[in-house]
Formats: structure tokens, sequence, C-alpha cells
């Protein structure tokens, strides 16, 4: 029988209910033996074996996997079959590990679902960023657009002028700290958000999310930390305001800010 490879990226549903979706050709199959191939943080190799049943939700999946503590939402698995009762699944590290946001990343992943599936907690900050992330469209190097009309009512911060105080104070905040960025880009008839803006198309401002992602540092400090002052790339179209290229000035006045870029102030990180 022909071997079956199949290379998807995981979901947080998969990672926390220990299952993984496998090939069509495995539906016959009552119980499987479940071979993980993993490098620990992209380093320690991992051969774990798990006794395993197929079970039917959206598609069929392995059940009862025991995926390892630094295997993220949207890290890509190599599932292959051949025609035994055992399946091999296999992470691929990365040459060189990688921080998206705050999570590390030590193994190849789908940043479109990294962005989808990243929480972002419950503070205001978080309700805003979760629904650029979720609600908005994403592209494939995982960076996202929303109409900057839809953010009241997808991030819940109620209505009236409380609301709209707390949703001003959370897009300052993550503006300030480099996660969106206004832009202008366009809708078509049904709503569905285009960035750079499409020609024809009713332009609107937008909310643009774009990933930060940075070498995973040898000395590993996950708790509430002061960010330093960083240049960050714009979307397309985008230039700093004049705010920003003067404070990028008073820090480095021999190494003007490129076009196309943006400058972060050092400021004050969660976890």
């Amino acid at each position: 029988m022909r071997t079956v490879t199949r290379k998807l990226a995981l979901w947080r549903n998969d990672l926390d209910n220990g299952v993984c979706a496998v090939p069509e050709e495995l539906r016959d199959r009552e119980a499987m033996t479940v071979v993980l191939e993993h490098r620990s943080r992209g380093v320690t190799p991992l051969r774990l074996e798990f006794a395993s049943a197929l079970q039917q939700d959206v598609e069929w999946q392995l059940t009862g996997i025991d995926w390892p503590d630094d295997v993220r939402p949207g890290v890509l698995v190599s599932v292959t079959w051949s025609g035994r009762d055992q399946v091999t699944l296999r992470t691929t590290p990365l040459d060189e590990p990688v921080r998206v946001d705050g999570l590390d990343y030590f193994h190849e992943y789908d940043p479109k679902v990294a962005t989808r599936e990243f929480d972002s907690g419950t503070s205001n900050r978080g309700r805003v960023l979760h629904a650029v992330r979720r609600q908005g469209r994403i592209f494939d190097d995982g960076s996202a657009a929303l109409a900057a009309s839809s953010v009241a009512k997808l991030a819940g911060l109620g209505r009236g002028q409380r609301g709209t105080f707390l949703l001003d104070n959370a897009l300052d905040q993550l503006t300030r700290e480099g996660y969106l960025t206004r832009v202008t880009g366009s809708l078509d008839s049904s709503g569905y958000p285009s960035y750079p803006a499409v020609p024809g198309q009713k332009t609107a401002e937008m909310l643009f999310y774009a990933p930060l992602v940075e070498p995973v540092p040898i000395d590993d400090d996950r708790a509430e930390h002061w960010v330093d002052g960083f240049v960050r790339k714009l979307p397309r179209g985008a230039q700093a305001s004049e705010k920003q290229v003067t404070l990028h000035d008073e820090v480095d006045p021999d190494a003007p800010l490129e076009p196309g870029y943006t400058y972060v102030k050092r400021h004050h990180r969660s976890g």
C-alpha cells in the first residue's frame, strides 16, 4: 500500500484536546499507534508513542496525543501512514527559533494560524487585538487588517461614551506598543477588507496588525518587562508619523529612519 503523507498546522483545539487530523484513507481503522518524532525546543530529540483511537469530528482525527509543551498553535506537523496500524507525526525544528509577539516558536509554523490562534487575554487591550486577529483578514505573513468601524462591536467594550473611552485607550496602547497601525484600505460589497485599497472599492480606515518576529533571546525572561525602542516595518503604503521620526532621530541621529518603517519607543509590556 502506498505511503500517505499530509502536512498540516495544529490549532489550539488540537493541542488542548490531544488530537490530530489524519488523511481520509485512515477512516476505517479502529485503533492506531502514534509515533511522535520531535525535538524539544528544537534541540533535544524525542520519540514518543501513544495508543490512539480514530474519531470523526469535522474530519477524521487521532486521539490520545500528549503534545509537548513547546508545540504552539500553528506549528506544522507531517502526518505519515504506510498502511500499517501506525502513524508517524513529525515536527521540523527552525534553524533559528523566533519569538512571535512574546510566544516562542522552535518549529516550523503557519503564520496565518499563529495569528488566528494567539491568546490575547481578556484585558481591553487584549480584546481589541483579539478582534483584529480573529475577525480581520489574515495575510500569508500573519498580518491582519480589519475595518476600524467594526472593532467597537467585535471587541465588546460597551456602548456610549464609556465604550468609546475604553476603545480609544486600548487602541492608543496597541499603537504605542507597535501592534496596530492605522491605514487606509477598502471594502468590497460584502464588507470584506482589502489592504492596500483595491481600485473601485469603497475606501475605509483599517487597523493593521503585523506580528513582531524577533530571535528568541538566550536568557528567556517571560515576566513583565521593559521593551527597548525598536524600528518596525510598516504595512505597504504607510509611513511613520512626524512624531515617530522625531523620536527616532533623538535616539539615533546618525541613521535616518528609512521610508516604510516606524519607531516604537521604549515601553512596558506584560509577559
